[in-house]
């Protein structure tokens, strides 16, 4: 039977597809033919190169992690960077993406049958393109919650990198990856009988720092700072505009001006 006809008896009928629905279909179709290109076995870009794409792509060019902490000191959101002892197991990369967040609570114990991995796997199993996965660990000194073989499964997502205040380990895997990655520390646990992840893609805390899925993360040498998704759109167009003011400031300084005069007249230090 004819499915867009169910009362048509003809098995030689034809569907006719509106053209709109036809483009949607290449569009989707050549949407998954660029997913599958990959750069030694992984997908690492997004595969519609839209608006995000390009916005990642000029946060990298011209922004760094300490212009946007002052551009949102001057929005008065005075606690999104994380604190000093999140570092970057690699400080030459740049981390740009949307967070995707897990949260994690202590455990002793795991039940025979029991699969405490299950939302961890879940949250990176589910990653789009330039995702970044976080996980609030609440400061715990027992769980590490990332390796190489996440790693590996993100990258293959196209993921962007990872945060989290818990420990990380198979570093050298994950350097050699060149996938970004800013933890507490370096310790080589696994989180299994010491941590579980009790929720995802829900507001977190990491390392005293809210998150909400969907805000941007911006991570470099310095650091690395969320930016609330209400702010987003002004908090770039500042920063974006401050930067600018930091090149005319740097460069009258390079010419001999002093600082005082210059700091006057551009108003940026």
């Amino acid at each position: 039977m004819d499915r867009a006809n169910p009362s048509a008896r003809n098995n030689s009928a034809r569907v006719i597809l509106p053209l709109f629905f036809i483009d949607k279909v290449i569009s989707y179709r050549r949407t998954a033919q660029a997913r599958r290109t990959t750069r030694k076995g992984y997908r690492v870009t997004s595969p519609t190169e839209g608006i995000f794409d390009n916005m990642a792509g000029r946060i990298r060019e011209k922004l760094f992690v300490a212009v946007l902490s002052d551009t949102l000191d001057s929005l008065g959101y005075r606690n999104q960077a994380f604190p000093p002892h999140i570092r970057p197991l690699d400080d030459q990369l740049v981390l740009v993406g949307r967070a995707r967040t897990g949260v994690y609570r202590e455990v002793f114990h795991v039940e025979p049958g029991h699969n405490p991995y299950e939302l961890e796997v879940a949250l990176v199993d589910d990653l789009n393109p330039g995702d970044v996965a976080v996980f609030g660990c609440g400061g715990s000194k027992r769980i590490g919650p990332w390796g190489g073989l996440l790693t590996t499964a993100s990258m293959a997502r196209g993921g962007a990198g990872c945060i989290t205040d818990g420990y990380v380990r198979d570093i050298r895997t994950i350097r050699r990856h060149k996938f970004p990655v800013f933890c507490a520390g370096v310790a080589p646990l696994d989180s299994k009988g010491r941590g579980e992840v009790a929720a995802i893609n829900v507001r977190i805390e990491c390392a005293g720092v809210q998150v909400e899925p969907g805000d941007l993360i911006v991570g470099d040498a310095d650091g690395v700072i969320a930016i609330p998704h209400a702010v987003e759109s002004e908090a770039l167009r500042i920063a974006f505009e401050r930067v600018d003011k930091e090149n005319e400031t740097e460069a009258a300084l390079v010419r001999g001006e002093k600082l005082a005069d210059v700091f006057r007249r551009i108003g940026v230090l």
